[in-house]
């Protein structure tokens, strides 16, 4: 199978204006912009045929071509990253069998993450969108149930069947759990890490479907799929000692990058 990924970065963040150009100074000092460690995430992917970054912006084309990274520009009417990657896709004449939305906001991806996508997806004929799901630990359900406490939304959660079809996604945690979990207990939560990988059939009606109720209110673009009544397959990853954590929030910078240090990462 011929895989894409995409990367969607768009300056106008409603919580984060400009979250793409944001430094992140790994372990050894190094600082590099968001969008360049989503990039070295994405090309460390095995299997690959093509990285590109898509955006509206002309910041962060700039920056993206600064550091090696193919762009595509793309409107500045995408409402979110899967409209975006549907119009890089168009733009760049299709031709692909699977397209993967790395988002840009989730530099500490693993590449086994994106590896066991495509090979979900390729798996079940039934569903035309794949992403991974990672089983809480304590600390990382503990880390969720801060921000919301404060007020914050950070990572997303979910729920799935007992054939990993997805039943929904939320910024809320789910399923609720009144029980109280060390930081190395295994948790009966599942963060949904933000990538996806596509059908292009899938991807390009995406594109032409309304904005749903669920989508709008939760701000997850994935439920369009779901409330659209298309299959979305919830592939199940571990993360080998690796800590995850999405760029969400300012608050999230030196959360990340205390990772990157634990986890020794330049």
């Amino acid at each position: 199978m011929s895989v894409l990924i995409v990367i969607p970065a768009r300056y106008a963040s409603s919580r984060y204006p400009g979250k793409p150009l944001v430094e992140l100074t790994g372990a050894g000092g190094a600082a590099k912009s968001l969008i360049q460690r989503s990039w070295e995430a994405a090309c460390g992917v095995q299997g690959v045929d093509r990285v590109v970054v898509a955006t509206d912006d002309t910041r962060i084309q700039q920056a993206s071509e600064a550091f090696g990274a193919e762009v595509v520009m793309t409107s500045s009417e995408c409402r979110n990253g899967t409209e975006r990657c549907a119009e890089a896709l168009a733009v760049l004449g299709g031709g692909y069998d699977i397209v993967v939305n790395l988002q840009g906001d989730a530099p500490l991806t693993p590449a086994w993450f994106v590896e066991g996508l495509v090979e979900g997806l390729g798996r079940d004929a039934m569903a035309e969108v794949a992403t991974p799901v990672l089983r809480c630990d304590g600390r990382a359900l503990n880390g969720f149930l801060e921000d919301r406490r404060a007020g914050r939304v950070g990572g997303t959660t979910a729920v799935f069947t007992r054939d990993n079809h997805a039943l929904y996604f939320s910024k809320e945690v789910i399923p609720f759990t009144a029980e109280t979990y060390a930081d190395d207990a295994e948790t009966p939560v599942f963060h949904h890490v933000g990538v996806y990988a596509y059908r292009p059939s899938a991807l390009a009606a995406y594109a032409a479907w309304y904005m749903g109720t669920l989508e709008g209110l939760e701000g997850l673009e994935q439920l369009r799929f779901m409330e659209h009544g298309r299959p979305v397959l919830c592939v199940e990853v571990e993360a080998r000692g690796r800590q995850f954590w999405e760029l969400n929030n300012p608050e999230d910078v030196p959360r990340i990058e205390a990772m990157m240090r634990e986890m020794g990462m330049e």
